[in-house]
């Protein structure tokens, strides 16, 4: 019972401490600590048996391992995604779209923009940060309440783009190791599932924002808001010529690399806007920098969540739960999908919550023999959905960092179309699968 109450009251605090701002690398640990005294999991190696659980060997042993699988892939991807944004290629793409689909489509612009660029592998808190000036242009001359940018942006980003089959986002990479499959696995039915997703979260989105008009509610300007420059951008086909390099070589090497592909196919993409767009540069070196810095805040907060699930996972009412989820009766794809995303809606973390769930719910699937590639595809969007909980990296991060909205404004449109719009995804996908489509 005191094991229950720990792992519960450290994922509420976990949730409290983000909304209120602390650090994830703080409060990962803290709420972490939490779980193990309730439970009773001895604080350091030396308290306990040999090879036996305990806080620190645990949450650094999390810690450690996620940063070792994936740090490359954080690392080509942040650098990819700023010398996309250094360059102006990242704007041309997205200012292309939005001319081409004018005012009277400024929401659609905006999450078409933010899904290109997601799909072709830039870094999702990048495609916040730059689309985020155009989506502010456009909101202010359509004359749109701005607490709903967040969600535009969030919608094109990390809903039926980030989990779909051929993204080289890692969300969609991470199966793959435990389960065999490729970064094209299930793609008919992904295909489906993303029209659907796409479709209805901006319907739903459109709505709201009507809803919101009809009260009276309207565009207000702030000191601090970002100004559109007239730089000097690349043609657009250039802009988008690194972006297919991506999607291309990840398939070319995916059956001789595996999720090593990725790399490849990132480094790819950072010499192809080099070459391509070299004249546009402001400072690709500084761009570099940045990119590596943003990589290792981005691996820091994924890892912290990652070791404060490495806590929790060591405790009895960790696998109470995990025995819970996988003895659900009926379609095995459902306990797959409701462990995977409640999982990382404990971290807060897609990726985070694939990296626990993955490595004790995939033998035990595969074993009574689960078709790996609709697994592999119900895992990745099932992952997408309670991932977005107000603690997630990328919702505070777009809501307050980005955006300047507060929680109470934002999160209400931003968790409808990236947790409840995923989360039917998910059930049409499971539907889909158990109907033969794409087995």
């Amino acid at each position: 019972m005191l094991s229950m109450i720990g792992l519960v009251g450290g994922l509420a605090l976990l949730i409290f401490l983000t909304m209120r701002g602390m650090n994830l690398l703080v409060a990962g640990p803290l709420c972490a600590l939490f779980v193990a005294v309730f439970s009773g999991l001895p604080l350091f190696p030396q308290l306990a048996e040999e090879g036996a659980a305990n806080f620190v060997g645990n949450y650094m042993g999390g810690f450690a391992s996620f940063v070792t699988s994936w740090y490359l892939m954080f690392l080509l991807g942040a650098i990819f995604g700023k010398v996309m944004e250094d360059s102006g290629a990242a704007d041309s793409v997205s200012q292309w779209i939005v001319n081409k689909l004018g005012m009277k489509f400024a929401v659609l612009a905006i999450v078409l923009a933010c899904a290109v660029l997601t799909y072709g592998g830039v870094s999702l808190f990048v495609v916040a940060f730059s689309v985020y000036p155009m989506a502010l242009s456009l909101f202010k001359q359509a004359n749109l309440p701005r607490r709903f940018i967040p969600a535009a942006l969030a919608l094109g980003s990390v809903t039926f783009t980030m989990t779909s089959a051929g993204s080289p986002e890692i969300q969609n990479w991470i199966p793959i190791e435990f389960l065999g499959t490729t970064h094209m696995a299930g793609w008919e039915v992904s295909l489906i599932v993303a029209v659907f997703m796409g479709v209805f979260g901006y319907w739903w989105l459109k709505k709201m924002i009507t809803k919101a008009v009809q009260k009276g509610e309207k565009f207000e300007s702030r000191k601090n808001d970002p100004v559109m420059t007239d730089r000097k951008l690349p043609n657009p086909i250039m802009a988008v010529i690194p972006l297919l390099v991506v999607l291309i070589i990840s398939y070319i090497f995916h059956d001789s690399l595996k999720q090593s592909a990725l790399i490849v196919a990132l480094l790819g993409g950072i010499i192809a806007t080099y070459v391509l767009n070299r004249p546009y540069f402001k400072n690709f070196w500084e761009a570099m920098s940045e990119g590596t810095m943003g990589a290792l805040v981005a691996i820091g907060n994924t890892a912290a969540v990652v070791g404060f699930g490495g806590v929790a996972k060591a405790v009895p009412a960790f696998q109470v739960a995990v025995d819970a989820m996988t003895s659900i009766p009926g379609s095995p794809l459902i306990g797959g999908a409701i462990a995977v995303s409640v999982i990382a809606g404990m971290t807060g973390s897609a990726s985070g919550g694939q990296a626990i769930a993955l490595p004790l719910i995939a033998p035990h699937y595969m074993d009574i023999g689960v078709n790996p590639e609709a697994l592999h595809r119900v895992v990745s969007i099932s992952s997408g959905a309670l991932d977005s909980l107000p603690h997630n990296g990328y919702v505070v991060t777009t809501i307050r960092g980005i955006c300047g909205e507060t929680h109470g404004d934002a999160y209400g449109a931003v968790g409808a179309v990236t947790v409840i719009v995923p989360a039917i995804g998910v059930i049409l996908a499971i539907v889909l699968f158990s109907l033969g489509l794409g087995i």
